[in-house]
Order: C-alpha cells, then sequence, then structure tokens
C-alpha cells in the first residue's frame, strides 16, 4: 500500500501590515497537524523586516521562518545547524518563492486543501478577484477558486474605498471567504497576542481546523473574562 497523499494548506503572506496574523495562523495549522505550504511575497518580505527585524530568505527560509514563528532553536544565521535545529519545530513546511511560477500549487492538479491569504492587501484583493495572476500567490488562489477549494481572505486595511468593496463582493462571488482582521473583545483579550490570536482562530474556523486561540462565546455575558480573571488567579505549579 502506499503513502497517504500529502495535502497541504497553501497560505499567501501579502505585504499588508499585520504579518503576526500570518504567524499564528501558521502556529495554528502545524499545531493542529496540519501541512503547510507556505508563499511569502517580496513586499512580504519587507513588512515581515520591518515589524519583527527578520530578514525572510530563499535560502534560509527555514531557519528565518522558525525565527519568525518564535519558534525555539531557530538561528538567524541560516547555518545548516541552525536549519536542521528549526526544522524538526516546524514540522511539514514547504516553501516556495513567490517568482516560481513552476512551483506545485500553481496547477490544480496539486493536492492542497485550500488557501489562506494572511494578510491580504487591497492589491492582492484586486489581483485575486480579477485573476491577475501577476504573482505566485495569486496564480495559486485562482487556480484554488477555479477548483472550487476554501479560499479565505483576511483583507487588512483601514478605511476601504469603493473600489476594493467591489473587489470583495466579486470574491465573495466566486465562493472566498472575505474575512476582516477585525479582532473581537468579547474573548476577554487584553493584549495584542491575545486580539491577533482572535483573527487567526476565525481564519482557522472557516476551514474548520481545530485551535485553542481564543475562548468562544457561550452565550454568557461577562463569561470569557471571569475565567481569564479565573484563570489568572491559579498559582503556577509548584507554587
Amino acid at each position: 500500500m502506499g503513502t497517504a497523499k500529502r495535502q497541504p494548506w497553501v497560505v499567501g503572506v501579502s505585504g499588508a501590515s499585520g504579518t503576526p496574523y500570518a504567524a499564528s495562523v501558521i502556529r495554528g495549522l502545524l499545531a493542529a497537524g496540519e501541512a503547510v505550504d507556505l508563499i511569502v511575497s517580496r513586499a512580504a518580505r519587507l513588512t515581515i523586516l520591518d515589524e519583527t527585524g527578520i530578514s525572510f530568505r530563499d535560502a534560509h527560509w527555514r531557519a528565518d521562518l522558525a525565527a519568525w514563528l518564535g519558534f525555539e532553536a531557530a538561528g538567524a544565521s541560516g547555518d545548516t545547524e541552525d536549519t536542521e535545529a528549526s526544522g524538526g519545530a516546524l514540522g511539514d513546511v514547504r516553501y516556495w518563492p513567490a517568482g516560481d511560477f513552476a512551483a506545485g500549487p500553481s496547477s490544480g492538479s496539486y493536492p492542497a486543501k485550500g488557501m489562506l491569504v494572511v494578510p491580504a492587501t487591497t492589491g492582492a484583493v484586486a489581483g485575486i478577484a480579477l485573476g491577475l495572476s501577476k504573482d505566485l500567490l495569486q496564480r495559486v488562489a485562482s487556480v484554488t477558486l477555479k477548483e472550487r477549494r476554501p479560499l479565505v481572505v483576511c483583507v487588512r486595511e483601514t478605511p476601504l474605498n469603493g473600489v476594493t468593496l467591489k473587489h470583495l463582493v466579486e470574491l465573495d462571488a466566486q465562493g472566498a471567504v472575505v474575512l476582516p482582521a477585525s479582532p473581537g473583545f468579547y474573548a476577554g483579550g487584553s493584549t495584542v497576542r491575545e486580539l491577533v490570536d482572535f483573527v487567526a482562530g476565525r481564519v482557522l474556523d472557516a476551514v474548520d481546523v481545530p485551535h485553542s486561540l481564543y475562548l468562544r462565546w457561550e452565550g454568557e455575558l461577562g463569561a470569557a473574562a471571569r475565567r481569564t480573571d479565573a484563570n489568572a488567579a491559579v498559582p503556577p505549579e509548584g507554587e
């Protein structure tokens, strides 16, 4: 008998501010045991550098990704030892350069589960809605739509003009899930990380990937805040 077919989620990171959302989504997918195919646009490399101080390099992507995700044993130098050490923490991840139109996910025959564009610039939104395929990220999104696979577009921009709103409506009409990076506060989040994880959790909810990134609404006012307070009151183990 043959081995099980690998079916990854493709995560496309565009150049919008909000790379922590992408990092949280990737961590959530890996924690759920999912395979990930990663595409980082050229503009996103600049945003990652600006928001984290990490240079994302093709030749050393595994070590750079591990550092970005905050995994242990991730070296910033890109040396072989760092790459191998971070590889174990990352799990099943493949990286495809944004200019590689021959990449596996560029074809509908590639067995991807679907695609998550996190965060999505208005330019990426336009390119996907119009089917421009200006880079690999847009190409894979177009393939995802034509193959009727799940596509989540986590747009991160404000305010939105009429042209972008029309593009988002078009994406919805084509079957994509339009998910603005809009954190909810009912889950009791009080830190930036908790608000980022809320949005990432909603992205994973849209494709039925299990996670524990935020406290879910259960119909009781103030319940999340009380649970958060109760957890904070519990002394660390051993005290």
